[in-house]
């Protein structure tokens, strides 16, 4: 029960991890959701997931994290599990330009499944900084470019890779919390319409105006509250159905 309760009150969030292969994708999964580093390099076949929970802002949060391969042999394969995410990291290897260079073409193939979602920029490696491919002031203009932030890791040394994901969640609370705010003024009424004085110093309003749609009548605010005032009238061709059947019949006493 308590493990149900727990489900009902968090929020889930399936992030897609996409780059090349060899950038650290697998790795960095392994080290938010295990707090563990493995340095031999596995490819990945297909998809892969883990999970962890957090709280962020009072708000708990699961994030299904989806490690995706980074060979184009898996495209059909991969490119089916981006669709449903709501965030995406995009990474590349400090020490491997062609990453750096294929990071527009990521972003594109998620977006095209995926549409506008949160994203964030990974220079993963910079504990190789020695041996780097691309300079700072390079990485730090493809991202102004894409609009997305930019936060370099280093899997190994554990740096920077929770504020990754945490950037993330807080971006997706927000987004929740924008919907919400929108549901809740969708349901709250409106301006109320120019009204007509009436003898008694109330205020009437057309009943077309607030919505009561096929109802002869006029709103009345009184005391602060709005009350309809709806005016009768009968049917026209009921009406003279009625008389012509009416003096058609006649009736005796016996």
């Amino acid at each position: 029960m308590e493990d149900l309760e727990i489900a009902i009150k968090s929020s889930f969030a399936k992030v897609v991890i996409v780059g090349n292969g060899a950038v650290g994708k697998s790795s960095m999964i392994q080290r938010y959701c295990k707090g563990i580093f493995t340095k031999d390099y596995k490819k990945t076949i297909g998809v892969d997931f883990m999970e962890r929970q957090i709280e962020l802002e009072g708000e708990e949060v699961r994030l299904m994290l989806w490690d995706t391969a980074g060979q184009e042999e898996f495209d059909a394969i991969t490119k089916a599990y981006y669709r449903g995410a709501q965030a995406c990291v995009v990474a590349f290897s400090t020490t491997d330009r062609a990453s750096f260079l294929a990071v527009k073409r990521w972003k594109k193939k998620v977006e095209d499944e995926c549409g506008d979602i949160p994203m964030v920029l990974v220079q993963n490696k910079i504990d190789l900084i020695d041996e780097a491919a691309i300079l700072n002031e390079e990485a730090e203009a493809l991202a102004r470019e894409l609009g997305l932030r930019l936060y370099r890791t280093s899997v190994k040394e554990d740096l920077n890779v929770e504020q990754v994901f945490s950037y993330l969640a807080a971006l997706y609370i927000a987004e929740l919390q924008s919907l919400d705010d929108e549901e809740e003024e969708a349901r709250l009424p409106g301006p109320l319409p120019p009204s007509i004085p009436t003898s008694n110093g109330s205020e009437m309003y057309s009943a077309s105006h607030v919505g009561l749609s096929g109802v002869k009548g006029q709103q009345r605010l009184q005391n602060g509250r709005l009350e309809a005032i709806i005016k009768l009238r009968p049917h026209k061709m009921k009406s003279s159905f009625l008389q012509r059947n009416l003096s058609k019949s006649s009736c005796s006493l016996v």
